[in-house]
C-alpha cells in the first residue's frame, strides 16, 4: 500500500513543472516516503531515488526522506538494513538540494541530547561535507554548520582522567578527531586561494571563528598528557595541535593572536568581536597560550627572540583569566603557565614597576584564592608554591609592596602567617648582607611593622581565629628583639613603646579574657556532664559562635585544644617580654658607659 501511494504521487508530480510543485505534494510525498521507510519497503524506495525520470521529484522532495533514514541507520541494528539506509543516505545526498539538504541535516544534528549527540554527528559529517562543497556560498554553510556541530558539541562532558578518554562514553574525543577531517578541504581551499576573494576572506573568519571556539570549549577545560609517547594517543591533544595548525595556515600565526590580545581592537590584525564574543575570545587565547608554552605545541613554530620577562609578561594577563575561572581543571592550567614562566626568570630579578600592571597584582590575589578556597589539597600546595615562586622574582621594593597589599587585602590569618615569615626572611638578609636595604630596614620597615604588629579589633580580637597570624608576629617580634644591636638598623626600639600598647599589652589582656572564657565552658561542660549522658549530641557557644552539634566528649577535646593555643602564645609572648627586658637592660647599660 505504501509503496503505490508514493508512486501515485510521483505520477503526479512527473507531470508538472518544478516550479509547480504545491506544500500539498511534498507533504505527501513525505508521508508515503516514511510508511515505506516504516514498512520495510527499502527495495522499492531505492528504486524509485535510482530512477532517472524521478531525478526533478528528488532533487526537490527527497531531503524530507533525509530524517526518517537516519533515525534508522542510528536505531536499526540489522547490518543489511544498514548497508542500505547507507546507500540511500549517500543517494540523496547525492540527488536533493543542497540548500534543502543541508539545513535538513542541521536540524537533524540540533534534535537529540546525551550520548546521541555524537552518535548524530559522526553519522552526518561526511555527507555534510559532501552537501557544502556543491553550495555556491560556502562561508555562510561552513560558518553554520561548524556553529551548529559546536554548540552540541559543547552539552558533552569533557573527559577528565585517561580512563574517560580511553571510554569516550559521549563520544566527544571521536567527534573532535572528526571534526578535523571534516574542516580540512575548508582550510585548504583558503590556503590555495591566491586572489583572496571576498568569499575566501569570509570563509576564513569562519574558521578562525570555530578555532577561537574550540580553543575554549572543550580545550580551555580538557587535561592533557606531559609530552612522552602516550601524549601522542590523546585525541583532545591532537585535536589541539590542529587547531593550532588551522591558525597559522588560514593566516593568523598563533604567537600573533597571544600578543595582539588585550590591545586595541583597531591594532588587531584580525576579527573584530562583539562585547559577548570579545569575553570569550579571552578564554580562547588563555587556553592557547597554555597549549603552546605548557604543553609545548607547535612551540617549534614560536619566535625564541622574545626575552623571558617579555612572555611573562603578556601571559599574566591569560593566567589572570584562568585563576579567575572556578573550575578546578581551569585554574591548575593557570598555576602551571605562571610556573612556567616564572621558572624562566632569575630570583629578584622582576622590577617593582610591573606590580603597576594590573594583571601583576591580580595574579597573586588569585592566588591566594586557590590557597584558601579550593578544595583540593594538592591545587592549594600548588598555589602557595607559585606564590613564593612569584615573591622570590621580584626585586626588594616589589616584595615590600606585594607584601602591604596582601596584609591588607587577604583577610586570612594562615596567609597573613606566610607573609610575615617571607618579611622576617627579607629582613634576616637584609642584616646579613649588611646591604643596607631601605625596604626591610629602617622607616620602611617600621611602616610594614604596623600592619603586623597590631591586633585588628584590639583585646576583642578572635585570637584563635587569628592564631595563625599572632604566632608569627611574636616570633617576627622574637627575631627582630634577638638580632637588632645598638644601632637600632630595624628601627625597633624607637618604635617599643608602640608596639608594647598596640600589640603586646592588648593580646595579654585577650589572652586572659579567652582562656576565662573556655575554662568556663569546659567548667560547664563537665558539670552538666551527667545530664548530657542521656543525650547522644551537645552544643557549645564559643566565641559568639555555636560549634556544630558533636558528642560530649569530642567537645571538649576541641575546648581543649583551644587552651592549648592560647598557652602556646602566651608561652611564646612571655619569651618576648623576657628578651625585651634583657635586651634594653643591655642597652641602657651601655648607654650609660657600664661595660
Amino acid at each position: 500500500m505504501a509503496v503505490e501511494e508514493l508512486q501515485s504521487i510521483i505520477k503526479k508530480c512527473q507531470i508538472l513543472e518544478e516550479q509547480d510543485f504545491k506544500e500539498e505534494d511534498f507533504g505527501l510525498f513525505q508521508l508515503a516516503g516514511q510508511k515505506c521507510i516504516d514498512e520495510g519497503y527499502i527495495d522499492h524506495l531505492i528504486e524509485i531515488i535510482q530512477d532517472e525520470k524521478n531525478k526533478v521529484i528528488i532533487k526537490n522532495m527527497g531531503w524530507n526522506l533525509v530524517g526518517p533514514i537516519v533515525r534508522c541507520l542510528l536505531w536499526n541494528d540489522k547490518e543489511n538494513d544498514k548497508n542500505k539506509y547507507s546507500l540511500m543516505l549517500d543517494l540523496l545526498v547525492k540527488l536533493c538540494n543542497p540548500k534543502e539538504l543541508l539545513l535538513g541535516l542541521l536540524e537533524l544534528i540540533e534534535e537529540p541530547s546525551g550520548k546521541q549527540i555524537s552518535e548524530i554527528i559522526l553519522l552526518l559529517l561526511q555527507p555534510l561535507q559532501t552537501v557544502i562543497q556543491k553550495l555556491r556560498n560556502k562561508s555562510y554553510s561552513v560558518g553554520l554548520t561548524l556553529s551548529t556541530i559546536w554548540s552540541q558539541l559543547s552539552l558533552l562532558p569533557v573527559p577528565y582522567t585517561k580512563e574517560q578518554m580511553q571510554t569516550d562514553d559521549y563520544g566527544l574525543c571521536q567527534c573532535c578527531l572528526a571534526l578535523i577531517e571534516f574542516t580540512k578541504p575548508f582550510v585548504e581551499e583558503v590556503i590555495n586561494d591566491k586572489e583572496n576573494s571576498l568569499e575566501n576572506e569570509k570563509l576564513k573568519e569562519e574558521l578562525l571563528k570555530f578555532c577561537f571556539k574550540s580553543l575554549k570549549c572543550p580545550l580551555l577545560t580538557a587535561q592533557f598528557l606531559e609530552q612522552s609517547e602516550e601524549a601522542g594517543n590523546n585525541p583532545l591533544r591532537c585535536f589541539a595541535s590542529a587547531i593550532i595548525g588551522f591558525l597559522s595556515a588560514i593566516g593568523y600565526p598563533f604567537h600573533k593572536m597571544i600578543f595582539n590580545h588585550g590591545k586595541k581592537k583597531k591594532t588587531w590584525n584580525y576579527l573584530e568581536f562583539e562585547e559577548e564574543e570579545d569575553r570569550q575570545l579571552e578564554d580562547s587565547m588563555a587556553s592557547l597560550a597554555y597549549l603552546v608554552f605548557v604543553q609545548n605545541i607547535s612551540i617549534d613554530q614560536f619566535p625564541m627572540v622574545f626575552s623571558p620577562l617579555y612572555l611573562l609578561q603578556f601571559n599574566m594577563e591569560h593566567i589572570e583569566v584562568f585563576l579567575q575561572r572556578t573550575e578546578e581543571s581551569v585554574f591548575s592550567k593557570g598555576l602551571d603557565l605562571l610556573e612556567n614562566g616564572l621558572l624562566r626568570l632569575e630570583d629578584n630579578s622582576l622590577l617593582h614597576q610591573y606590580l603597576e600592571i594590573k594583571s601583576f597584582l591580580t595574579v597573586p590575589l588569585g592566588l591566594v584564592k586557590v590557597m584558601t578556597l579550593c578544595p583540593i589539597e594538592t591545587l592549594r600546595r600548588k598555589g602557595l608554591a607559585m606564590l613564593q615562586l612569584y615573591i622570590n622574582k621580584l626585586d626588594s621594593q616589589g616584595k615590600y609592596t606585594l607584601f602591604r597589599c596582601l596584609l591588607n587585602t587577604s583577610n586570612h590569618s594562615g596567609v597573613e602567617a606566610f607573609i610575615i615569615q617571607n618579611i622576617k626572611n627579607q629582613i634576616d638578609l637584609s642584616l646579613k648582607k649588611a646591604s643596607n636595604n631601605k625596604w626591610f630596614t629602617g622607616p620602611q620597615l617600621i611602616s610594614l611593622l604596623d600592619l603586623v604588629l597590631f591586633l585588628p579589633e584590639g583585646a576583642e580580637t578572635d585570637l584563635l581565629q587569628n592564631s595563625d597570624r599572632i604566632m608569627a608576629s611574636l616570633n617576627l617580634l622574637r627575631y627582630l628583639v634577638i638580632k637588632d644591636n645598638e644601632d637600632n638598623p630595624t628601627g625597633l626600639w624607637t618604635e617599643l613603646g608602640k608596639i608594647e600598647n598596640n600589640f603586646l599589652k592588648p593580646l595579654h589582656t585577650g589572652l586572659n579574657m579567652s582562656k576565662a572564657h573556655y575554662e568556663a565552658e569546659i567548667k560547664n561542660s563537665q558539670e552538666n556532664n551527667e545530664v548530657q549522658k542521656s543525650k547522644t549530641l551537645c552544643s557549645v557557644t564559643v566565641g559568639g559562635e555555636e560549634i556544630p552539634n558533636m558528642p560530649p566528649e569530642m567537645q571538649l577535646k576541641v575546648l581543649h585544644s583551644a587552651l592549648h593555643t592560647f598557652d602556646l602564645i602566651e608561652s611564646v609572648l612571655a619569651r618576648v617580654e623576657e628578651l625585651i627586658e634583657i635586651k634594653t637592660k643591655s642597652i641602657s647599660e651601655e648607654n650609660i658607659g657600664i661595660k
